[in-house]
């Protein structure tokens, strides 16, 4: 498949095919990986971060900051319902 780079700003672009957009679920503001070897450039779709609860315990701090008076602040949605 070839493509015609263009202009934009100051650099070249290109379009991506519809049907690698829509065969990997793709929309605008999709994250892809650019992985280049030598003249070739290969683009994946980047795999979203997978985390463990455990993991993300282990990066909290030890003294976590106390908001007083939290319990009696107005509700501000549909809380209530």
């Amino acid at each position: 498949m070839r493509q015609t780079l263009r202009k934009a700003g100051g650099s070249l672009v290109m379009t991506i095919p519809k049907s690698f957009v829509e065969q990997n679920k793709l929309s605008e503001g999709s994250q892809v990986e650019l992985v280049l070897s030598g003249k070739k450039l290969l683009i994946e779709v980047a795999q979203k971060p997978k985390y463990r609860l455990a993991d993300l315990l282990a990066e909290m701090p030890e003294e976590l900051p106390k908001v007083e008076g939290w319990d009696t602040l107005p509700d501000v949605g549909e809380e209530k319902n």
